[in-house]
């Protein structure tokens, strides 16, 4: 397996478990991962299965999974490398959306079926304990008596796995997405027969031509967000901010901001943020590199848009 691609890379991992021809290998890892019902799996329905022409190089969005269970659970699967402001808060207004977007105005609250967030991570998440499987639903804090199952979160920390196996199927899969050794993988395949069809299949993916430059296209999308950061950052955004706040506590906010950013780079930051915008990165994302409001990002992101 010379070269072969890193399954923990987000456009990877969606060309791997998101295409139609390889469902078995996404309903084995949701097997691991899910304690359902085992009829529940009999069939998972895609709902945004992969193609490469939904991924221009330019953009840098979220390459989740989305699916369907056989009783209607929907599915949100996703792989994070790079910890991001607000990730929390991002995950559970994704699940909100999720569940409102099932009804509509007059249809009953009953026809709700449970979403479940699947967030995959290459850095610690949940430092509060050691486990490398989190699940999260609505509990009393005090009786964990529980309140209703229609949203839950699974959070797998790739940094928090033991060296060696612990006897869990979720073990081996979250192992192969982890290690870049081909001799590691190959040593998983021999053990776990599902994730030797995935070894396998990573494998031809590699020696694809069009996936490596969808790869190479992604990771250059990436460098080019960070590097809109480092210029955010030297420009002075965040620090513009933070003296605006110290400003607005005696002569207003809307003041404050003003004397926070200095007038003579103003054009400039603001031609780095609508490249940010343009790049298809995340509100949460500019305002962590910018310090902007994100009032003023989403204005930003809708004139944009109008435009376009």
């Amino acid at each position: 397996m010379p070269n072969i691609l890193p399954p923990s890379s987000d456009i990877v991992f969606k060309m791997l478990f998101g295409s139609p021809r390889n469902s078995d290998i996404l309903t084995a890892f949701l097997q691991a991962a899910l304690p359902l019902p085992d009829d529940d799996y009999s069939e998972i329905t895609l709902l945004n299965p992969f193609s490469e022409n939904d991924y221009p190089s330019e953009k840098v969005s979220i390459l989740d999974i989305q699916a369907k269970t056989t009783s209607g659970r929907l599915l949100d699967i996703e792989i994070q490398v790079k910890n991001h402001a607000a990730m929390r808060e991002r995950i559970v207004y994704y699940l909100a959306k999720m569940l409102a977007g099932q009804i509509s105005e007059g249809n009953p609250y009953a026809q709700l079926k449970p979403v479940i967030c699947i967030l995959i991570t290459d850095f610690i998440l949940i430092a509060e304990n050691h486990a490398y499987h989190n699940r999260y639903r609505f509990r009393d804090a005090r009786t964990q008596s529980e309140f209703t199952d229609l949203a839950e979160i699974n959070t797998l920390e790739l940094p928090k796995l033991p060296n060696e196996a612990d006897g869990s199927k979720l073990w081996a899969w979250l192992e192969f997405l982890k290690t870049d050794s081909k001799e590691r993988m190959e040593m998983l395949a021999e053990k776990n027969p599902d994730v030797k069809k995935a070894v396998v299949r990573l494998a031809k993916l590699s020696a694809d031509e069009k996936a490596r430059m969808l790869h190479e296209a992604r990771l250059k999308a990436e460098m080019d967000a960070y590097a809109y950061q480092e210029d955010a950052r030297k420009l002075g955004l965040a620090e513009g901010r933070e003296e605006g706040r110290a400003e607005g506590l005696v002569k207003g906010r809307a003041e404050g901001r003003a004397e926070g950013r200095t007038e003579g780079n103003k054009e400039a930051r603001l031609d780095v943020v609508r490249n940010m915008v343009e790049m298809g990165l995340s509100t949460e994302v500019i305002a962590d590199a910018t310090g902007l409001p994100l009032d003023e990002i989403r204005a930003l992101q809708t004139s944009g848009s109008s435009r376009s």
